[in-house]
């Protein structure tokens, strides 16, 4: 098991070397640090401690900064713990970037979801709505709460009530590409929560360890490009046929032509 801390940036696309468009999300993932080591004799359990995005030391509070200044490294904004991991492979301070994952590994990623706020049960629950018409008084509302015997309502009824902010897991995604330069996983499809909000990025529960066999991405250089455009324009430059001018006779000199004529 492994992980790392990341913050969603949006979704774009990316086509490979067969052509083919790939829908991905970007999430930017800076160098996490190991902030605190769990072990069994201490803590119960095995687990190590990310500490995520840099703030400011003013805004830090007194436990997190302690915790920082241990692990030698700037107040963070966010912690997680990744547990199952091997924490004999990591030591306090320890630097985590992107190049811990690789092109077609397989990973779960959890988000918070996008909250929706106060939502009635057909949205929230897609029930069906009454009639719209012909007299009828009953249109949006939460229907029946059940039945006549006990005279209460049944745990688990669907009623008004928030909608999202939820921690959401989606499962068995693929990494299509890792830029260690900009900081940036390109995760295949969609991600949980909106835009930059915080994401983990696991090795996947269900298909531990596995790598799909992916086609290399298309790379753009944007210097041929350039140059490939100043060629054009010079093309068309030379194409460039002069227009002949047209000579223009005053109203004047047409009315003498016609009495000399």
């Amino acid at each position: 098991m492994k992980g790392i801390l990341g913050r969603k940036i949006g979704m774009t696309q990316v086509f490979n070397q067969d052509g083919k468009l790939i829908p991905v999300t970007v999430v930017e993932v800076t160098p996490n640090v190991v902030t605190q080591i769990k072990t069994k004799e201490n803590d119960g359990y095995e687990a190590i401690q990310l500490g995520f995005d840099t703030k400011r030391e003013k805004l830090a509070t007194k436990a997190s900064a302690g915790i920082t200044s241990k692990a030698n490294t700037t107040p963070k904004r966010f912690f997680k713990e990744i547990r199952g991991v091997n924490v004999n492979d990591y030591t306090v301070g320890q630097e985590i970037k992107a190049d811990i994952f690789e092109v077609g590994e397989v990973v779960d990623v959890t988000g918070t979801s996008k909250g929706k706020g106060f939502q009635g049960s057909i949205k929230k629950y897609g029930q069906q709505r009454g009639p719209m018409g012909h007299g009828s008084h009953y249109h949006r509302g939460p229907g029946s709460l059940g039945t006549m015997r006990p005279m209460r309502v049944f745990k688990g009824r669907g009623l008004p009530s928030h909608m999202g902010v939820l921690t959401v897991t989606i499962q068995n995604l693929e990494i299509v590409a890792v830029d260690v330069e900009n900081n940036a996983i390109l995760v295949k499809g969609n991600i949980p929560g909106p835009k930059k909000s915080l994401v983990i990025i696991k090795s996947a529960v269900k298909n531990p360890g596995k790598v799909n066999q992916r086609a290399e991405l298309v790379k753009w250089n944007t210097e041929e490009v350039s140059e490939s455009a100043e060629v054009v324009e010079d093309e068309k430059a030379t194409e460039e046929v002069e227009t002949p001018k047209v000579e223009t006779t005053s109203t004047e000199e047409t009315k003498d032509a016609e009495a000399q004529n």
